[in-house]
């Protein structure tokens, strides 16, 4: 039996199996900032607050002067945020706030409410900005679905690599080669072992071969192949970025062609449960979707604390967390 599935045009945002909900990959060249952490030069002919459109190879998404997705509620599920180039300024209802970069990593469990904002603050005059991010949607069982909100920050310099023979790895969730993830957040699906869940990118180097090692029976797994002009996949040749849906039991043969190639891998145990979402929340029927709306009418799921919309952490300021309970950490 071939490890291959099936193969799927990646589209936006990329398809997902159990337990993920969806993937949104986000790559923008962002010119210089303009002092306001916005970009240089005229916004005319964006639509300003719906900007998904690749316009001069950057995108506004929600933002009106700075881009990002200014405060907006979730319910139901997770959010892993992994930064491969560029600033991520988090902020939250909770009153938590972060500014995280390159290769660090923030999961942030929603639970039963909270607002966060997601800014891609252009903090520099002198030079573009260009940015590089996946954002992941992992869901929740029905047991976790109204846990108490909570973030993490995985920092790149605790997060596991390998390193070898023309593979570099970032090992985010999981176990691979004897190399184990950090922890996630304890009410993650991920955080029980027994659940499967790996989540790695890696980068082969130009006609460098990596075995990735057979999905476990009863397993989800897909490897989504982004960047670079060519692959080979046991016999088979692929020119085109595509997801990989793998079969359990047997591994698969990659080979990067004449440039480096790029692949992100999601993989868990399906929860088998009821999915109903609706815009940010992700419960297990319309009833409990009516719910989220009718609670975060009266709550706001504790309103938002900061004065700005679209908040950012100042051009001077490091990499950062600071928890709602008033813990603060740099890495």
């Amino acid at each position: 039996m071939s490890a291959i599935k099936n193969i799927k045009a990646l589209g936006f945002p990329w398809a997902t199996q159990d337990p993920f909900i969806f993937c949104a990959y986000h790559r923008d060249e962002y010119p210089k900032g303009n002092g306001n952490f916005g970009p240089l030069g005229s916004l005319e002919g964006r639509n300003i607050g719906q900007d998904f459109e690749i316009k001069d190879g950057w995108r506004m998404y929600h933002g009106s002067s700075m881009p990002g997705f200014p405060y907006h509620p979730h319910r139901g599920f997770e959010t892993i945020t992994i930064n491969k180039e560029g600033v991520v300024d988090h902020s939250d209802s909770l009153g938590a706030k972060g500014r995280f970069m390159q290769g660090d990593v923030q999961w942030m469990t929603a639970g039963k409410g909270v607002q966060h904002s997601e800014m891609f603050p252009l903090i520099h005059e002198d030079q573009e900005n260009p940015l590089e991010i996946f954002q992941i949607w992992l869901n929740l069982p029905r047991k976790s679905k109204m846990v108490e909100p909570h973030f993490k920050m995985l920092w790149n310099e605790d997060i596991p690599k390998i390193s070898k023979e023309g593979l570099s790895l970032d090992l985010i969730a999981g176990a691979i080669e004897g190399q184990s993830a950090l922890d996630p957040t304890p009410d993650s699906w991920a955080a029980n072992p027994n659940n499967a869940v790996a989540v790695f990118t890696f980068e082969l180097e130009a006609g460098a071969h990596w075995e990735l090692p057979a999905v476990t029976e009863g397993v989800n797994a897909s490897l989504y192949f982004y960047k670079g002009s060519g692959i080979k996949l046991d016999d088979q040749l692929l020119d085109q970025h595509a997801i990989i849906e793998l079969n359990p039991g047997v591994s698969l043969s990659i080979q990067a062609q004449d440039k480096s190639a790029r692949f992100l891998y999601l993989q868990g145990k399906p929860m088998d449960e009821p999915i109903v979402q609706y815009g940010p929340f992700v419960m297990n029927s319309e009833e409990e979707i009516r719910q989220a709306f009718e609670d975060y009418r009266k709550t706001e799921f504790g309103g938002w604390p900061w004065p700005e919309k679209e908040k950012s952490h100042g051009a001077t300021e490091g990499r950062f967390a600071l928890h709602s309970n008033g813990r603060e950490e740099r890495p």
